[in-house]
């Protein structure tokens, strides 16, 4: 494909996560079955989702992209490799073991949709069709890895000071126990 299309892929990339973040806030702040407390505090708790985490990754570095294609630094290729990683994980993860679990209706599903599938294919497809390609090295692989080591700790620490609520069942520390989430996680 053409380079001169690399630029607005990567926008549009970014636009989608901008859209999809826009709508699940919209949705969870106005829920009050799911995730618990005030519309502030739903909305904030969305942000524990490793999915909105990887999403925020991938829409950042697209955006970057769309202004410089060319762009490269260590830090912004352990991110690059971040983003495209968790949101590979993040695609395989829902699609395989998480979307039985929903029955979501029209905005709910917009953003569903938007954070778990169009989004992932816009960054991998756009990572194929345009790059950039050479940012990875040994280090910056170890670097990437402490991304979802951090997210799990994150997630243990936070659901007991959260009244045991955890982003997903497989995380569940009060139901599975440590052990199992720690295999989970991995």
């Amino acid at each position: 494909m053409e380079p001169k299309w690399a630029r607005p892929w990567f926008a549009a990339t970014a636009a989608a996560v901008l859209a999809g973040l826009i709508i699940q806030i919209g949705v969870t702040s106005g829920d009050t079955s799911v995730f618990g407390g005030t519309p502030l505090g739903r909305s904030l708790n969305v942000f524990s989702f490793f999915t909105i985490q990887s999403n925020l990754i991938v829409g950042i570095t697209t955006l970057l992209l769309a202004i410089d294609p060319n762009r490269s630094s260590r830090v912004f290729n352990v991110f690059r490799l971040i983003g495209l990683v968790a949101i590979t994980v993040t695609f395989v993860v829902f699609h395989v073991a998480l979307s039985h679990l929903l029955d979501l209706e029209t905005w709910a599903e917009a953003a569903n949709q938007l954070l778990h599938t169009v989004v992932p294919i816009l960054a991998i497809a756009g990572w194929c069709l345009f790059g950039p390609r050479g940012l990875t090295s040994a280090r910056v692989a170890r670097l990437s890895v402490l991304f979802p080591v951090f997210y799990m700790t994150f997630t243990l620490i936070r659901g007991p000071l959260n009244a045991d609520w955890y982003p997903y069942p497989f995380a569940d520390v009060k139901t599975l126990g440590y052990l199992k989430v720690v295999i989970n996680g991995f």
